[in-house]
Formats: structure tokens, C-alpha cells, sequence
């Protein structure tokens, strides 16, 4: 479950709540595509901007169509007993770990972060998964609160920010992080623009949030990674650098939102208020960056 392509789907949300046919119908295109393991409820899956009751639903309809892929659940939210009661949820429809960001409104110190995931472990039997992302969270984890939560039973992976673009350089990070952690506990790589970077670098998952729109080109370089095949891995990767500066750019939920509606995946908008779309050109910048083969 913790090992090659997880794949982050968009969760489409309308004025009248989340599109379930439209999640359904990305879920059913990630196995198909013969993703490792999905990722709902992420921050491409609009976490954020759903309550209690779509968020349950999301992990109910992920499930039902996940066949025999893992479902990986985001619990996030800025209070523990918010975060506790996603967890029931993700128990309660089946799912086979969480992902479990520090959410921020108030400013909160590293033994707070820990007893959070403290708090979670102690409370479910479901592996977690560290969601390290101080752009979106705000919470910046050094590697010796990675060694103490990962000592933390029940933790199964860990979830960490983009590594530097240079893989002598990434994989002398990978290296120094997996020494302090136990043999048990994996770590994955975010940042699409560096998910070849990562795997060739020593890490076991690409946590991919475009992966949940655009799976065939993002497992090909997985595949290519794991193989060994550096080469074909990071052309492949370059091949997508106009995408990757989309990202940069626009951010990896807005310009999953466009793909999406694009391909015919969700209606346009897709995203919840206050969000609006992107200017026109924009949108075309992003859809003329994709690949030419995409179905």
C-alpha cells in the first residue's frame, strides 16, 4: 500500500455539493489505470472545503470502486476531535490507512504536532501516513520530530515536500530522513515536478496529486523509476517540465481542476467557492502543456 504510485483524485464539488458521479467516475479511470494505492480526500481532493457528512460520502463512493486498489483517507483538520471522527468515518467505510496533515489556524509547536498524531495512533488501528507540506499546512518538520513520530506505533509512512532536483543531492536527503526512521516505516515523495527525482533517490511511493487526472504518463515514469532506468525515467519527467511550471504557477489543485474538465472528468467549475476558475488563458496555457496521447 505504501509503495510505488499513489494517486490523489479530484474531489469535483458544485454549488450543490460534491459531484459523486464525477468522483466515481475518477476513481473507476485510477484503477483501470493500475494506479498502486489512492489518495482521496488530500488536498487535491478538496478536503478543505467539505463537511463531515461529503467527506464520510467521498470515502464511502472511493471504496465502493476501488476494487482491490488501497484507499488512502485524508483526515485533516485543525482540531483533534475533528480529526478523530474522520478517522471513525475512514474505519467505518473501509478504508486501509489515513493521511494525516497538521492542520493550522493557530500557531502550533512540534510537541503539539506529535501529540496529534499521538492522539490518532493511540485512537484507531488504521496505519497513518505523514502528511508533511508547510506550504499548505504551515508546519515545518525537521527530521528529528520525523524520528519521533515515526517511532509512534501505527505510523506506516511519511509524506515528505519536494527534494532538491538534483538526485546526488535528493538521494543524500532520502539517505540522512530513512537512517532515523524505522525499517517499517516508508517515506514517499510529493511535488510532481520531482516524483522521478524522488524514486530514483531511494524513496518507496510517488504521493502524486496530478496522478488523479493524468495516471498514464505519472506511472510510466514510476515504472521506469523502479526498474532502474534513470534515463527514461527523467526524460520522461522533462518531457512534462511546461506542466510542472503550471503547477508552480497555478498551484496542483487549480491546475487538476482544469485537466479534469478538460478531459471531460467534471463539469466546469469544479472547484468550490470563494475558488473561481482560472482566466481563459491560463487554462489554455495549462491544457496546451499536456501531453498529446492523454484519453
Amino acid at each position: 500500500m505504501h509503495q510505488g504510485f499513489s494517486a490523489f483524485p479530484l474531489t469535483p464539488v458544485t454549488d450543490d455539493g460534491v459531484d459523486e458521479e464525477a468522483f466515481a467516475g475518477i476513481v473507476d479511470r485510477l484503477v483501470t489505470a493500475g494506479v498502486d494505492s489512492l489518495g482521496v480526500l488530500g488536498s487535491t481532493g478538496s478536503y478543505a472545503y467539505l463537511d463531515r457528512d461529503e467527506r464520510a460520502r467521498v470515502i464511502e463512493v472511493a471504496v465502493a470502486h476501488s476494487g482491490d486498489v488501497p484507499v488512502v483517507v485524508g483526515v485533516g483538520a485543525p482540531g483533534t476531535r475533528q480529526v478523530l471522527r474522520h478517522v471513525e468515518d475512514a474505519t467505518r467505510w473501509g478504508a486501509d490507512a489515513v493521511l494525516l496533515p497538521p492542520v493550522t489556524y493557530q500557531p502550533i509547536t512540534d510537541d503539539e504536532v506529535y501529540g496529534l498524531y499521538a492522539d490518532v495512533t493511540a485512537a484507531s488501528e488504521l496505519p497513518v501516513v505523514v502528511y508533511d507540506n508547510p506550504g499548505t499546512t504551515h508546519v515545518t518538520f525537521g527530521d528529528e520530530l520525523h524520528a519521533r513520530i515515526a517511532a509512534l506505533p501505527g505510523i506506516a509512512s511519511i509524506k515528505i515536500p519536494p527534494v532538491d532536483p538534483d538526485l546526488a543531492a535528493a538521494r543524500l536527503r532520502v539517505e540522512r530522513l530513512r537512517a532515523l526512521l524505522p525499517d517499517d516505516v516508508s517515506v514517499g515523495i510529493s511535488g510532481d515536478a520531482v516524483g522521478a527525482v524522488g524514486l530514483l533517490a531511494g524513496c518507496d511511493t510517488w504521493y502524486s496529486s496530478l496522478g488523479g487526472t493524468i495516471p498514464g504518463p505519472l506511472l510510466a515514469i514510476t515504472r521506469a523509476a523502479q526498474r532502474d532506468d534513470a534515463e527514461g525515467a527523467l526524460a520522461a519527467s522533462a518531457a512534462l517540465d511546461p506542466l510542472w511550471r503550471a503547477v508552480g504557477h497555478h498551484g496542483s489543485y487549480r491546475t487538476a481542476a482544469v485537466i479534469a474538465e478538460h478531459l471531460g472528468l467534471a463539469e466546469a467549475p469544479c472547484l468550490p467557492r470563494p475558488l473561481r476558475p482560472l482566466p481563459e488563458a491560463d487554462r489554455e496555457a495549462i491544457i496546451a502543456a499536456l501531453p498529446t496521447d492523454l484519453v
